[in-house]
């Protein structure tokens, strides 16, 4: 067979191979387009469906925008009053400050007080202390001298006391019999 023949049965059989797959091919397209045909409908539906909910949601935004627009007002009165509350919450702040300083004046100014009614009291006690201690001694310094008078020794109970230490004691008054009884039953109120 000469080279011509053979080049031409391999255009022949490329030929038929090429219209094989063009057939092929075609076949596919054809099932494609079928099913882009199929959801073009499908979308198309759901288009229609959907083009109410569009149109409310159309008339839901132009009845938006009005309070949209008072939107940016109320943000702004919302930050003056913002403001307000923290220049509130300064002199509030300063106010607690004030309340505080003043307190503690005043516990210090307590605390003087008690410090001198302490004082006073202490030298009330102090004073009375040695009233009630001078005459004990007072009374046990005549007892003494009476002991003298009379050549006897005074008893240990009845010796001077020094001022500073001695008891306390009670005192009651009335004849000196009772007084003696008084004293042994013990300190009367």
């Amino acid at each position: 067979m000469e080279p011509l023949q053979i080049l031409l049965m391999v255009l022949v059989v490329a030929g038929i191979w090429f219209i094989v797959e063009l057939a092929i091919t075609a076949r596919r397209t054809r099932r494609t387009m079928d099913g882009v045909d199929k959801t073009v409908a499908e979308l198309n539906e759901t288009l229609a469906e959907a083009r109410p909910v569009v149109a409310k949601l159309d008339g839901a935004v132009d009845e938006l925008q009005p309070a949209i627009a008072k939107i940016d007002p109320l943000l702004s009165s919302a930050n003056v009053a913002v403001d307000a509350l923290s220049a509130n919450l300064v002199e509030i702040e300063g106010v607690v400050r004030d309340v505080s300083a003043v307190t503690g004046a005043a516990a210090s100014a307590g605390n003087a007080v008690t410090g001198v009614a302490d004082s006073a009291t202490e030298a009330a006690r102090k004073l009375f202390g040695k009233i009630k201690s001078a005459a004990p001694a007072a009374e046990r310094a005549i007892e003494g001298a009476k002991a003298e008078q009379e050549g006897s020794e005074p008893a240990d109970g009845d010796a001077p006391v020094d001022e500073e230490h001695a008891p306390a004691a009670y005192f009651t008054y009335g004849d000196a019999p009772q007084d003696e009884a008084a004293a042994s039953d013990g300190p009367q109120a």
